[in-house]
């Protein structure tokens, strides 16, 4: 995997460069630029959400600085479906250049336009669907039907005069579909046959072996738990996990059960889901959550957000007591998705805040309440030999993901020098068949923090987390002008001590001191003496506390 940062070199004519720009070593932040004779292509412009070690943040962006200053030669955004770590970051991408072609199948397009609207940016669309072609300049475009965990999923290979490429999106290959819509294996062959050049798959289950279960296999453990729970039944899943509500929708009416959607995201993309067609919404069942109070306890079920155990969604904000609805002992809560890396510990707090409610928290770990949406090893292997790719880059996913769906891809016959583990801002250059990688681009992480974009760093972030785990110590001192000798103080304040701040007596005449030596050699720039507080007291509270805070010193002249 590459780690030296050095240019590519100029675009040759006639030449495919792709970059992944998010997406590599991470499962989040979905995002690939395609670029040949000076226009660009974008497939997914998604989102990473924060883990434990990124405090305040809101979410991580995509880090746009190879288009920054080329939005005029973007020619459009294909988005392969309409989760969050796909189409999220759009909003953000198109605040530079609103007026930049969206691409994308009926569903997608209306949750991206849902968002888009949250924005005040109304988009220019274009809905496409498995089978149809389009020509964008150099980019003819074929876009082929997949099976995912989400409605309308969609592949698209892209043909350019560097070379052709599929893009998988995120797929796998369930046999048997709550909508009926098989990934496209028949359309995959035939690419294969015409000639697939360079072949991005989804990498996030390539360590699994064997096949993903159908979606269909958990209805009857969903029947189940709900039929025998004695009261309320909360399901926490993705916002957008389509099949998953039609899912509880179809056990819920099975068991007599009405259904309150909860939570912002949820009640909005089930309403587009179930008035576009594809989410069926038995006759009855849905009860608007403000009326479910009404109903006995045993005849309710509340579908919610949450299953990351993220702070501010409606499940974590049960456990800490922030929600209407109280939860308590005879409840049921089902975790009905699968733990994205990095959420571990936030989820099993969850799970455990739930349990000390008294509910009966049934989660992947003790019943089959959820099956993947992406494509296990023997799945990847089956297209690989169907696809017969000369090159191939996996994408999406962490780095043990793309090194397993590397070793796929060589066991089904694709030479090891032509399978290319990259990461974000790696460039490969694609000319006549012929893939190799060119540059290595230094790209970060963009941190949303309320309503700031980009100006949060990874020195922000480590500030945040000493604050957390260390404490914060203020010393202010008052100097004489014009000998630098100490008037008032030090005054010396701390948070995040357990200690009083008489504790900080014998650390005064140390500060002093080192004040007074400053003084004697001539030091009168405050900003120096600042300094000189901040290592004695940094030495001392390391020695006395083995704590290494954050030390904000305040010398005043007077």
């Amino acid at each position: 995997m590459p780690n030296d940062v050095y240019d590519p070199p100029v675009l040759a004519p006639d030449t495919l460069r792709i970059i992944p720009i998010g997406g590599l070593g991470e499962i989040g932040r979905n995002m690939t630029t395609f670029e040949i004779n000076g226009k660009i292509l974008i497939v997914d412009c998604g989102v990473l959400f924060p883990e434990e070690h990124q405090p305040g943040v809101d979410l991580i962006l995509p880090d746009f600085t190879p288009i920054k200053h080329r939005l005029k030669d973007i020619l459009g955004i294909v988005l392969t479906h309409g989760h969050e770590d796909h189409i999220g970051a759009v909003p953000y991408l198109l605040k530079l250049r609103a007026d930049i072609p969206l691409i994308g199948s009926a569903l997608t397009l209306a949750f991206i336009e849902a968002k888009l609207k949250e924005h005040r940016i109304k988009p220019y669309t274009l809905e496409v669907k498995g089978g149809q072609e389009e020509k964008l300049g150099p980019f003819d475009l074929e876009f082929v039907a997949v099976n995912h965990s989400i409605p309308d999923a969609l592949a698209v290979a892209i043909f350019t005069d560097g070379g052709s490429v599929l893009h998988t999106g995120d797929f796998k290959m369930d046999q048997l579909p709550l909508d009926n819509r098989l990934t496209d294996l028949r359309d995959f062959a035939r690419l294969g046959e015409e000639g697939i050049d360079i072949f991005l798959t989804d990498s996030t289950n390539a360590d699994v072996p064997g096949f993903t279960p159908t979606e269909r296999s958990i209805g009857p453990v969903l029947d189940d738990v709900i039929a025998r729970a004695p009261r309320r039944v909360i399901v926490a899943s993705f916002s957008s996990h389509v099949h998953r509500v039609q899912q509880v929708l179809d056990a819920a009416h099975a068991n007599g059960r009405r259904v309150a959607l909860l939570g912002r995201s949820m009640v909005r993309n089930m309403t587009i889901a179930a008035d576009l067609g594809y989410l069926k919404v038995p006759e009855g069942v849905l009860i608007d959550f403000k009326k479910a109070g009404n109903i006995p306890d045993n005849k309710i079920v509340y579908m919610s957000t949450g299953s990351q155990g993220e702070p501010m969604a409606v499940l974590a904000r049960m456990v800490n007591r922030d929600h209407q609805i109280e939860v308590g002992e005879g409840d049921t809560v089902i975790l009905a998705s699968s733990l994205i890396p990095g959420n571990e510990n936030a989820v099993y707090r969850i799970i455990d805040g739930l349990t000390k409610l008294g509910a009966n928290v049934v989660h992947k770990g003790n019943a089959k309440v959820h099956v993947s949406g992406h494509a296990a090893a023997g799945e990847l292997l089956y297209i690989y030999n169907i696809v017969k790719p000369k090159n191939v880059l996996p994408v999406h996913g962490e780095y043990r993901h793309l090194v397993a769906n590397a070793n796929v891809a060589i066991s089904s016959g694709v030479r090891k020098e032509n399978t290319f583990l990259a990461e974000d801002g790696t460039v490969l250059d694609l000319h006549d068949g012929v893939a190799k990688i060119v540059g290595q681009l230094d790209l970060g992480f963009v941190y949303v923090d309320g309503s700031t974009v980009g100006e949060i760093t990874d020195a922000d972030l480590k500030d945040r987390r000493i604050l957390a785990e260390e404490g914060f110590i203020s010393i202010i001192v008052v100097v004489d002008k014009s000998t630098g000798k100490v008037i008032t103080g030090p005054e010396i304040h701390a948070k995040g001590f357990a200690e009083d701040d008489s504790v900080f007596d014998a650390l005064k005449p140390k500060i002093e001191a080192a004040l007074a030596e400053a003084a004697g050699n001539g030091v009168r720039d405050t900003h120096a003496l600042a300094q000189s507080v901040r290592r004695v007291a940094g030495r001392w509270v390391n020695v006395t506390f083995r704590r290494r805070p954050m030390i904000v010193p305040l010398v005043i002249e007077a």
